[in-house]
């Protein structure tokens, strides 16, 4: 590097103070001295003059430096270089008329630099510090700090901020508590794994990380704490994709003496007090509600897309005892009629049906109706009253195409709920920025897992059941006090009223299996605060990166976290998790089993 880079940095300002950002400049500027600060985005030589960007995390103003106006610092100036640290005094004077740029905040004017300080140097990025940048997305993990740098994932930090700061304003208002929750806590796995913490100090005795914090919250409620909220860190020991994280942040709510009716409206309000102050968006109130049975059986999920149509319709009915051998046997048939989904051609229909088999379908049945017929593999095997009853159903007409699946209702609502969001896509029927939410209610309180041969809670075992002699005579049928929200297809938050008196709580356990020695053990201290006479409460919990993710437009929650882990639970940044010295493990009375492999 030139020798006089390092003469002309200064490891102070020596007094200088920064007077304007660099995106509040503007004609009403005009003739003033001011200090700007940033990093330089662009250099350009342009004959005797030198133009530099300036940038800071508002925006970028352009700066000058002339060999009329200040002959040294225009000399010193030859040296910058992209991303040098800068601070410049100088005079805000108008753009030639030519030069104008409307599409920048700063565009009308330019800044003539009498002097300036070189803060820092800078090696050259590993990549360039722009919005549309041709790299991997390792390579931007890795050197995280410099791809913050770009405006585009700047930006979506400081929306995340809007968002949180508009959370805490309205919560605020309606009376409710900031309180924090212990981050070292008792392990209770139910469903996904823990992060345990060995203790120094009682050897061969572990902490969990928080998977949430909903036994602290009902546990504040029976403290008479009444509204709680926090923006807290949880962590899960899970497979990742897109939406997950070993790490992730909740807007975790509790509320006592209430029911659904009042935790759905102060949630709605919260959602439409953050979509205006992040995106001056209006929300309408209240929002729709559907049941998760009405979810399953139009959508084939239980959170629906709504911003378009394509609903699913069962037929079952229409083709029992068709000749088609697969229509004939099956417990569920279920038809998505698509409005001139014709054009598909027969390489694409293959594409899609490779899709479904991800969800456990063994092919893809369709018809596409012509004006001359119908064609499709399986036509002939239908009835003339077969195809009567399917066109009056699903309102077919010539230029639509329909696709089937048949078999188990849980991999034929997955396979078509999911198609139906593909196609979607293909035929452009998803509108852009344009936001669609919904209530999703009435869950089942339980679901049967195979594997270990017992029921399980759906959402968790501390849900209020809405009819507790459903739970006693039939496990299949209970309902759950639970509601979802869902916003353009994903859940942003869910919730329920719990269970707030003990000997349901009890029958609760003894329903999932967990028995009395077992459910002390996890939960003796839940116990005896219901013992103790908790109020009737219940809650909901948002999820911040992926509310962010959706109101961004970003296409994974890692493009909204500051610091985000790899899909493989790692940060290239720091290198972590990573391993320690043998002396840390002696202190914990840990001693590893075999070195991990590669």
């Amino acid at each position: 590097m030139d020798d006089r880079n390092t003469e002309q940095r200064t490891d102070s300002l020596d007094g200088w103070r920064r007077t304007h950002t660099c995106a509040e400049l503007g004609s009403e500027q005009l003739g003033q001295k001011v200090c700007l600060m940033g990093w330089a985005q662009y250099r350009r030589d342009h004959g005797g003059l030198i133009f530099i960007d300036l940038r800071d995390r508002f925006g970028l103003t352009q700066v000058v430096f002339s060999p009329e106006v200040a002959p040294d610092a225009h000399e010193r100036a030859h040296v910058l270089r992209t991303e040098f640290v800068l601070a410049i005094k100088g005079e805000v004077r108008s753009r030639p008329a030519d030069m104008v740029n409307p599409k920048l905040a700063t565009g009308a004017i330019e800044v003539y630099v009498t002097e300036y300080k070189l803060l820092n140097t800078a090696k050259t990025p590993p990549f360039p510090i722009e919005d549309r940048v041709d790299v991997s997305e390792n390579l931007r993990l890795k050197y995280r700090f410099l791809d913050l740098r770009r405006k585009a994932a700047a930006d979506n930090l400081v929306l995340r901020s809007r968002v949180a700061q508009a959370v805490r304003r309205y919560l605020d208002e309606l009376g409710f508590l900031e309180i924090e929750t212990p981050v070292l806590t008792k392990s209770t796995p139910e469903g996904a794994r823990d992060f345990l913490v060995p203790s120094r100090v009682n050897q061969g005795q572990f902490y969990a990380l928080p998977q949430s914090p909903q036994l602290f919250k009902q546990l504040l409620m029976c403290a008479g704490m009444d509204r709680y909220y926090q923006i807290v860190k949880c962590f899960r020991d899970e497979d990742l994709r897109a939406d997950r994280q070993p790490e992730f942040t909740q807007i975790d709510i509790e509320m006592s003496f209430v029911d659904e009716d009042q935790i759905m409206d102060m949630a709605e309000g919260m959602l439409a007090r953050v979509m205006s102050a992040a995106l001056s968006k209006e929300v309408s109130l209240p929002l729709p509600r559907m049941t998760y049975a009405q979810a399953m059986s139009e959508y084939g999920v239980d959170k629906p897309d709504i911003r378009f149509g394509l609903k699913l319709s069962e037929v079952t009915s229409i083709v029992r005892g068709s000749e088609f051998k697969l229509f004939a046997a099956a417990p569920l048939v279920k038809a998505l009629p698509v409005p001139g989904g014709a054009e598909l051609s027969r390489k694409e229909i293959d594409d899609y049906t490779e899709f479904v088999r991800i969800y456990g379908a063994q092919g893809l049945a369709w018809i596409k109706i012509r004006e001359d017929g119908w064609q499709s593999p399986i036509a002939k095997f239908l009835s003339d009253a077969e195809r009567d009853g399917l066109t009056r159903a699903l309102n077919l007409k010539p230029g639509d195409i329909v696709f089937f699946q048949a078999g188990a209702p849980e991999m034929v609502n997955a396979a078509l709920g999911n198609l139906r969001l593909k196609l979607g896509e293909r035929f452009g029927l998803i509108p852009e920025n344009e936001f669609a939410a919904l209530w999703v209610t009435d869950f089942p309180l339980l679901e049967w897992e195979p594997e270990e041969k017992r029921w399980v809670a759906m959402h968790h075992p501390f849900t209020s059941p809405r009819n507790m002699d459903d739970l006693a005579a039939d496990p299949a049928r209970a309902v759950a006090r639970a509601y979802d929200l869902v916003l353009n297809g994903t859940e942003v938050g869910g919730g329920s009223i719990r269970i707030h008196n003990l000997e349901t709580q009890q029958r609760m356990f003894k329903a999932l299996g967990i028995g009395e020695e077992e459910a002390q053990a996890k939960f003796g201290f839940l116990l005896d605060a219901l013992a103790f006479g908790a109020p009737p409460h219940g809650g909901i919990a948002f999820g911040l990166d992926r509310l962010v993710m959706l109101l961004s437009g970003a296409r994974s929650i890692r493009d909204v976290i500051a610091f985000p882990k790899t899909q493989k639970a790692t940060c290239l940044m720091t290198e972590a998790p990573s391993e320690v010295a043998a002396v840390q493990l002696r202190d914990l009375g840990l001693r590893l089993r075999e070195k991990a492999r590669e």
